[in-house]
């Protein structure tokens, strides 16, 4: 919920044309006998080296902590600044007699850890209530650059028909309370409790954009403009399109993988503008039925062709997504690693499926926090 990330991007690297990216990850702190979210942020805090506190905070609820990568434009930048925050932020919670885990949501029923005292907080829980989503929430943000905001309300047009692909990649929730909820991304359904979390919706200008924001509030959706959950949306502090639509990923390998790809749809749509070329004008209720569908099955079953409307196998869809990226994705020198990364999703399937298999196999959801606790570290 907080939107941070390490230091602000630059839009794109000299006049190369190539696009910066960043990546913000929120974990789970639980119990590593019980698989219970725990209150623990503020001992996990404590134990974080010194020189990585300032890409490490406190998130929303007690149980949850976030982490924010430097932008960077070359991939292994990216992957290494995830690797060794994962590891150290996975040795701290060790320390602080907890686990990390990069999970959508707690599987394991328990108490709901509180809400982190800060006086923003307060004000969201004083008039929202009841919408504090179970043991916390986590999900992935990526930032990319773009030159402006009139060019950034562009490229929001032009991604939001794409989302629910990335929704369906990035499922990783798929138990709570103890129990199967039959959706790969329980957190969406969770999520989707705030008044403000929604698709994007068609914007005319950054005009319409601010004049939406200033409405909200005055509306008591938003408290502020934080608040502006859409799935994608202009970052309110640095110069960048900011993707948040899916759960925390298992794996680096895994984040890496959607932080290439949410780069190259922003890149394949700031060239589309350039191009005059118009964005798909997707019916919001489509698109919601796409998300809706994206939550439920993952990539594991059907997914909506927003093009046509019509219910295809998620494989299918994913496979096309990415061939209509490759140009921008050889362009940012990533198809390569791109390729070999779809296929290792391909072979172990989505967050979501890796629990799930955990569980067929053991029938012991403490195997499964294991197991995700294994990937989280790396």
């Amino acid at each position: 919920m907080t939107g941070q990330v390490a230091e602000a991007p630059s839009e794109m690297a000299g006049t190369t044309g190539l696009l910066t990216v960043g990546v913000e990850e929120e974990f789970l702190l639980v119990d590593p006998h019980t698989g219970a979210a725990v209150p623990a942020v503020d001992l996990v805090m404590e134990q974080v080296p010194a020189e990585l506190r300032g890409q490490v905070e406190r998130e929303f609820q007690t149980s949850q902590i976030e982490i924010g990568s430097p932008p960077g434009l070359e991939l292994s930048s990216i992957r290494h600044s995830l690797g060794v925050l994962r590891r150290a932020l996975s040795d701290a919670a060790e320390r602080a007699g907890v686990r990390l885990l990069a999970i959508g949501t707690g599987p394991v029923d328990g108490p709901v850890p509180p809400v982190v005292d800060k006086p923003r907080f307060d004000l969201m829980i004083e008039r929202f209530r009841l919408l504090v989503p179970g043991p916390g929430n986590n999900g992935m943000h990526v930032h990319v650059g773009v030159p402006d905001p009139e060019t950034g309300v562009q490229v929001l047009n032009h991604v939001r028909p794409w989302l629910p692909m990335l929704h369906a990649m990035t499922t990783n929730s798929p138990f709570s309370r103890g129990e199967d909820t039959g959706y790969a991304s329980w957190r969406s359904v969770e999520w989707e409790r705030w008044p403000s979390v929604a698709p994007t919706p068609w914007l005319e200008s950054h005009e319409h954009y601010q004049r939406l924001i200033r409405q909200l509030i005055s509306s008591g959706v938003m408290l502020d403009e934080g608040m502006l959950y859409w799935y994608a949306r202009l970052s309110a502090k640095y110069p960048t399109v900011e993707l948040r639509i899916g759960d925390v990923c298992p794996s680096v390998d895994d984040a890496v993988l959607v932080a290439a790809l949410v780069r190259a749809l922003v890149a394949t749509a700031m060239a589309d503008v350039e191009a005059g070329r118009p964005a798909l004008q997707t019916d919001h209720h489509l698109l919601v039925g796409a998300h809706w569908r994206a939550a439920h099955d993952g990539l594991e079953g059907d997914a909506v062709d927003v093009t046509t409307g019509e219910v295809r196998p998620a494989w299918e869809l994913l496979d096309r997504f990415v061939e209509r990226l490759r140009p921008a994705l050889e362009q940012h020198g990533d198809w390569a690693e791109v390729t070999d990364l779809l296929g290792g999703l391909r072979r172990h399937g989505s967050g979501a499926a890796r629990q799930r298999a955990v569980y067929e196999r053991t029938g012991r959801l403490t195997d499964v926090v294991q197991d995700v606790a294994r990937q989280t570290r790396g």
